[in-house]
């Protein structure tokens, strides 16, 4: 499968009590077409809502398909995947980078009662994570994208693994979308510190 035409990519920068999410719309080229920022609470909840609002405010219905950094952004402010698929209308994937056992024994250890439970709630709606392989002709994109994770809602989570695949970039770790977005995301943090 060839990436979308055009994808959105979210990812977050915290900072003390705010984190700046970045949205970056990358054609399947690699070339950036739109940017939007928006912000959500470092230890809150309202990460969806956050990345709800920076979709809707891009506008862009030519967007296919959306690409999120994780799904425990800004402190465990989880990303409601199955939510935000239904706000945006479009596949909705969550990409990480690392092996892990799961969040639940994190999220016991940082909260307790309403906190902990609402939570929970939000990380056990999420689908599996499945590993990204590398193409069939063994060769990958670069040497870590066998080290790449997805969680999908509105696509299969194969057809989200090809979308993640033809998104990298020789020579980086992160698909293009979500890299950019990183970078804007650290920049809009930096350009709005707070006092």
């Amino acid at each position: 499968m060839t990436p979308p035409s055009r994808t959105l990519g979210i990812a977050f920068s915290d900072g003390d009590r705010t984190s700046r999410l970045a949205g970056a719309v990358v054609r399947d080229d690699g070339t950036l077409d739109g940017l939007g920022f928006e912000t959500c609470t470092v230890g809150g909840t309202d990460a969806t809502d956050a990345a709800t609002a920076l979709f809707d405010r891009l506008g862009r219905e030519d967007v296919r398909h959306v690409a999120v950094a994780g799904v425990a952004p800004a402190w465990f402010n989880l990303l409601d995947l199955p939510r935000l698929h239904d706000a945006v209308d479009r596949p909705v994937y969550a990409v990480s980078y690392e092996e892990s056992p799961g969040l639940e024994p994190a999220l016991r250890e940082a909260f307790d009662g309403e906190a902990l439970a609402r939570r929970l709630d939000v990380y056990r709606s999420l689908p599996l994570r499945v590993r990204v392989q590398p193409d069939e002709s063994g060769e990958t994109a670069s040497e870590s994208a066998d080290s790449l994770f997805v969680r999908a809602v509105g696509i299969g989570a194969d057809e989200a693994a090809d979308a993640v695949r033809g998104l990298v970039r020789e020579g980086f770790r992160r698909p293009e979308p979500l890299r950019i977005a990183a970078i804007a995301a650290s920049a809009h943090r930096e350009a709005t510190a707070e006092e």
